[in-house]
């Protein structure tokens, strides 16, 4: 197909598709979607090989959150039965995130429920990162926590945050029928202050919400000028007692072609397969690893992921390997970029006074390997009460006495 050749050979001098063929990737057919995927395939394995990094969350404060967002299940007036809970103490959340260290993640993500942190907060956060690195120093922390204010991108840098999170979620123009509450500026705002601080910023989306092809074309190419290090892409998880709860709008095919597209618009960024891969790519999840070199371990904020154990299991028998600490996660381009910032090379934490070596990235001639020969998935059709039994509410981990899922 003549429209995966360009892209491919963009995707290989790190060259924007135009809007147009981002858009015919989102309207090809399910008969076409293994061309797709092998297609987009090549760009990741010339920038990411066939490494997949692992990262694990923490939900520090869960719940009776302020702001409005329709997908989320600790928004206000949510009446989803989530488990809610106030900040963790450093000691418990180190305990969590060494569950995740111990099942392979390289980076901890630290989350919290909120509009934004107040500077009492910034002081917890920094407490718990102490904690955290003090038994894992090379684990790279992710902060998470909402609208940053003045100066508080700065000071999560000094005490150890290698990068800070705050998603785009959905185009600008639809941005206000999901959210009320702040606007897709004060997002863009929040991720400009965390690069201006020196950290790694990750932004990503969430596909499923009733957005048009359009409109995650949009919110991809912003993506790709605010010019995140990584970009996680979710998939909606219709949660009970909230808005969004009963759509079910994506199809296992309409997933990697949204992956995909987003890999031939940031072809050297670390994508991540984010929340609600289980239930939307279901058996055809390992055909996502050939799109997104990163993935979550294990569980969620307040829903259940799957078990550790078979997401490593998926990897191995998907021919992949789990990244190692030692490996620098983005291609050396990109994270000579970062080094420059103050932020590290992007592939792990600062502890010992500099870098180690930079993993090789293909130069932008590169001839990637063939692509693995995959059969077709077949799966029996699924209705939307199935799609909703597999939504499960967290009960373990954070915040509960059971021990985590990683």
């Amino acid at each position: 197909m003549d429209l995966l050749n360009t892209l491919v050979d963009k995707g290989l001098r790190r060259e924007s598709p135009t809007r147009e063929e981002a858009l015919a990737v989102l309207a090809t057919s399910d008969d076409e979607v293994l061309d797709v995927v092998a297609a987009a395939g090549k760009v990741r394995r010339a920038w990411f090989g066939r490494r997949v990094k692992l990262n694990y969350l923490v939900n520090l404060k869960s719940g009776l959150c302020p702001e409005d967002c329709s997908y989320c299940s600790q928004r206000l007036g949510s009446t989803s039965g989530i488990l809610k809970y106030t900040w963790l103490k450093p000691d418990q959340a180190a305990a969590a995130a060494s569950a995740g260290v111990a099942g392979g993640a390289k980076r901890v993500c630290l989350v919290a429920s909120g509009r934004g942190p107040t500077d009492r907060d910034v002081d917890r956060v920094s407490q718990t990162i102490a904690a955290i690195k003090e038994q894992h120093a090379d684990v790279e922390i992710c902060a998470c926590l909402g609208l940053l204010s003045d100066g508080q991108a700065e000071r999560l840098k000094e005490v150890g945050a290698n990068a800070y999170n705050h998603n785009l979620n959905t185009s600008e123009a639809t941005y206000g029928d999901i959210t009320t509450t702040h606007t897709y500026a004060d997002r863009v705002s929040t991720v400009r202050q965390a690069q201006a601080a020196g950290m790694s910023a990750c932004s990503g989306l969430i596909a499923g919400m009733g957005e048009s092809d359009e409109d995650l074309v949009d919110v991809v190419f912003s993506l790709r000028e605010l010019d995140p290090d990584s970009v996680p892409v979710n998939f909606l998880i219709p949660i009970d007692g909230t808005p969004l709860a009963g759509k079910w709008s994506l199809t296992p095919q309409r997933c990697l072609r949204i992956l995909a597209m987003v890999r031939f618009v940031c072809p050297d960024v670390e994508v991540r397969l984010a929340g609600g891969r289980e239930i939307h790519l279901r058996t055809l999840q390992p055909l996502a690893l050939h799109l997104a070199n990163s993935i979550f371990l294990g569980d969620y904020l307040t829903t259940e992921g799957q078990a550790g154990k078979d997401d490593l299991a998926m990897i191995a028998d998907a021919g992949f390997e789990v990244e190692g600490a030692d490996t620098t996660t983005l291609p050396a381009h990109r994270a000579g970029v970062a080094a420059a910032a103050g932020a590290g090379c992007g592939g792990h934490g600062e502890a010992g006074g500099g870098c180690g070596p930079c993993g090789e990235a293909a130069p932008a001639d590169a001839v990637p390997a063939q692509t693995a020969a995959v059969a077709p998935v077949s799966a029996p059709a699924a209705t939307e009460e199935s799609h909703a039994a597999l939504v499960a509410v967290r009960r373990r981990g954070a915040g509960t006495d059971l021990p985590p899922n990683a």
